[in-house]
C-alpha cells in the first residue's frame, strides 16, 4: 500500500525544500533554514527562507490539527516579514478562513506518480505587524554586541542586557540593514545544521 505522505510533514517539508524552493539554491546570500526559532522560543516556523526579508513558511499536513494555529500567528506577525502556509487540503478553508490576508496559502496535493503538487491559493505580501524589536531577537547576544561595537558603542552599551543591546541597535539602523545583519549572520554561524537554499509565491 502507498503511504500518502501529504499526511506527513516530513515528506512536505522535503518536497517544498527540494522541489518549490530550489531556484533560492543559486542565490549566496539567501539561505533556508529548517526549524527557526522566533522570540526567544516563543516560536518555531518550520522553514524560514532568509534573503531580503525573512520569510517563514508553516507546514499544516493532514496529520496536524490547526489547535495551536492562533498562537503561532501572534508569534509569526510580530517576527516575520512574510509568511506562507503550506496546507494539505483538507486544511485549506479554515486556514483560508483564519489568517490575515498578507499572509500566503499554498495547497499541496500528492499526484498519482507520487509527485508534490503545489498551487499558490494566495500570495503573501508583506506582514503590516512586524515589530523589529522582535525581529532583532534573531540576533544572538554577541552578533548585537560586534554589529554595535562596529557601530561605534561604548564598551558600557556593549555591557548592556541582550533586550537593552537590540533596542541600541535598533537607534542605529533601519529594518532593511538589520535584516542584512541577521542574514550575514546566520550565514557565518557554523553550528547551522544546514546553511544555504528558498518560493515561488513570492519572497
Amino acid at each position: 500500500m502507498r503511504i500518502d505522505h501529504v499526511s506527513s510533514e516530513q515528506g512536505i517539508r522535503a518536497a517544498l525544500r527540494n522541489r518549490y524552493l530550489r531556484h533560492h539554491r543559486t542565490q549566496p546570500d539567501t539561505l533556508i533554514l529548517d526549524e527557526l526559532g522566533l522570540a526567544h522560543a516563543r516560536g518555531r516556523i518550520d522553514l524560514a527562507v532568509i534573503g531580503r526579508h525573512v520569510h517563514g513558511y508553516e507546514i499544516k499536513s493532514a496529520e496536524d490539527t490547526l489547535v495551536r494555529l492562533p498562537r503561532q500567528l501572534d508569534v509569526y506577525r510580530l517576527s516575520l516579514h512574510t509568511l506562507t502556509f503550506v496546507v494539505a487540503n483538507r486544511h485549506l478553508s479554515q486556514v483560508t478562513a483564519t489568517v490575515p490576508d498578507w499572509c500566503g496559502i499554498v495547497d499541496v496535493t500528492l499526484g498519482p506518480r507520487g509527485g508534490y503538487h503545489f498551487h499558490c491559493v494566495q500570495k503573501a505580501h508583506l506582514n503590516p505587524d512586524l515589530d523589529p524589536f522582535v525581529l532583532a531577537h534573531l540576533l544572538w547576544r554577541r552578533e548585537a554586541q560586534a554589529a554595535l561595537a562596529d557601530l561605534g558603542a561604548s564598551s558600557r552599551d556593549l555591557r548592556a542586557s541582550r533586550k537593552d543591546l537590540y533596542r541600541l541597535l535598533l537607534e542605529s539602523v533601519t529594518v532593511p540593514e538589520l535584516t542584512s545583519l541577521i542574514r550575514q549572520s546566520m550565514i557565518q554561524r557554523r553550528a547551522w545544521r544546514d546553511p544555504a537554499q528558498p518560493s515561488s509565491c513570492g519572497d
